[in-house]
């Protein structure tokens, strides 16, 4: 296939490109037949920006195939393969299976603390999870998922997730903000045997844990009664629970009892739960 002229490719309308960047760079020209072949051959060597451009593109790509009377099977097998090879990337290999304790923080109040800091909140989600990231890894977890101002990690042990809660409200409790503002995590832990399927946990233990979170307050560490049970003859020294009763969470079946981990270093006292 003769290779575009500069000429030729800059006279060429912006629909005859199967994608188009950010700053106008055109690629994977679709004008004729030949050209739709290549883009076909050279579509995964594209650096698309993100997963939305990637299936604009793709679609393009397969419309003008049709046009052109193209049956793109070897494409559309390679396409295959490769969301079957990011369904589950390097960094979640390995995750543990079986019973299980998760870990969920997310930040209190945290469209507040944009407002205030504006360009700045982002560096500031940057420490918080590096601060969450180290004392999870520091105590033998994994980390899942981090979406907004959420992480999420997984344990094998029930009181390596305690370990990991205790040491990263520490040093939240010690850490200074810009502006001075006040940056507060919760922490919620919860345990059970998910299934692991596509490289994610799928099951109740998964919205359970997030519930959990969701009902603490920033300085506070929550655990569902459930997993407080398996670590009463394993917790670490200096570690107490204390029984918060027993609360409705959003989409539960049934109410969960409540437990607040206490350590020297951190909050004993905090206001109601933020449950139904």
């Amino acid at each position: 296939m003769a290779r575009l002229r500069s000429t030729d490719r800059a006279k060429l309308p912006d629909s005859a490109f199967a994608y188009i960047d950010s700053r106008g760079k055109r690629r994977l020209p679709i004008n004729d037949e030949s050209h739709v072949r290549n883009a076909l051959a050279r579509f995964e060597r594209v650096p698309f920006e993100d997963d939305a451009a990637r299936e604009a593109a793709r679609k393009r790509l397969l419309n003008a195939a049709r046009r052109y009377g193209i049956v793109p099977v070897g494409f559309i097998t390679g396409q295959l393969k490769a969301e079957r090879t990011r369904a589950v990337p390097a960094s979640i290999a390995g995750l543990p299976t079986g019973n299980v304790t998760f870990l969920m923080t997310d930040i209190e109040g945290s469209t507040a603390l944009l407002g205030k800091l504006g360009r700045r909140y982002p560096g500031l989600l940057r420490d918080v999870r590096s601060i969450v990231r180290s004392a999870v890894t520091a105590a033998g977890g994994r980390e899942v998922d981090t979406r907004a101002d959420e992480v999420f990690a997984v344990f094998v042990r029930s009181t390596d997730a305690v370990v990991a809660a205790i040491e990263l409200q520490r040093t939240f409790a010690g850490r200074t903000w810009p502006l001075d503002v006040q940056c507060r995590v919760r922490v919620g832990i919860h345990g059970g045997r998910p299934t692991f399927a596509d490289g994610a946990y799928v099951g109740i233990a998964v919205n359970t844990a997030a519930r959990v979170c969701s009902a603490g307050h920033g300085g506070q560490i929550l655990v569902s009664g459930p997993t407080a049970r398996m670590l009463t003859a394993a917790l670490p020294a200096g570690v107490r629970l204390a029984s918060l009763g027993r609360h409705r969470l959003s989409g539960l079946p049934r109410a969960v009892e409540m437990f607040q981990v206490n350590a020297k270093g951190l909050q004993p006292r905090f206001p109601a739960l933020r449950t139904t």
